[in-house]
């Protein structure tokens, strides 16, 4: 990146739901494709992350805690981290150059917060901005059965201008004998193409039987 150039990295907020592996394929997505990424990961996301993956995510230690949580070498990925606390962040204004968010996994709680405009943490101001800055903002629901609230919320994120897209893997890129990492690149790959990111994590549909 030149002097003359400005970073617009893209946001990636993870939230307390579970479905860390979906978030942890994204990232690696977005940094495979060379692409700055801002990452904030909320309190709840911190439990929910040592749970599923025995990974720790801390503060002083985000890089490597990481790369354990990816599985891969972050040393050289243009990324920064945010605390979720931290309202004086460069994300929690509309003036900071990002180039949209992602917010994945998405709680019932994230979508509400995001949707009613709380701007309880970090992760649902970062969104509140992105979305009336007009710029991408794809949301990724995980949980399930879904209330009627929750429905609303949904609904309101999309009249607002997001992508919702729930995190609901298609088994015709890799048939019945995927593997759980194929069908969760499978939903990765999805919000990629919503962010018009370039990927290879799915083999698309060409038609035929």
């Amino acid at each position: 990146m030149s002097s003359n150039e400005q970073r617009r990295p893209w946001i990636v907020g993870v939230s307390g739901a579970s479905g860390t592996p979906y978030a942890a394929a994204v990232l690696r997505a977005l940094i495979a494709a060379g692409e700055s990424v801002d990452l904030v990961v909320s309190r709840a996301a911190r439990l929910t992350i040592l749970g599923e993956t025995g990974a720790p995510f801390r503060d002083g230690h985000w890089r490597d805690d990481l790369a354990k949580w990816l599985g891969s070498d972050v040393s050289d990925a243009d990324i920064v981290h945010w605390p979720a606390g931290d309202f004086a962040a460069g994300p929690s204004s509309g003036s900071y150059p990002a180039r949209g968010m992602i917010v994945v996994p998405a709680s019932t709680a994230a979508c509400a917060g995001i949707a009613i405009g709380l701007s309880k943490d970090l992760l649902q101001r970062a969104a509140e901005v992105n979305l009336k800055e007009r710029r991408p903002v794809v949301v990724v629901p995980r949980e399930t059965p879904v209330s009627r609230g929750h429905l609303l919320h949904l609904v309101e994120l999309v009249d607002a201008g997001a992508t919702v897209l729930p995190a609901s893997p298609g088994f015709y890129a890799a048939g019945a004998t995927a593997t759980a990492q194929q069908l969760v690149d499978f939903v990765a790959g999805k919000v990629l193409d919503a962010a018009g990111v370039p990927h290879t994590l799915f083999t698309r549909w060409t038609g035929g039987v």
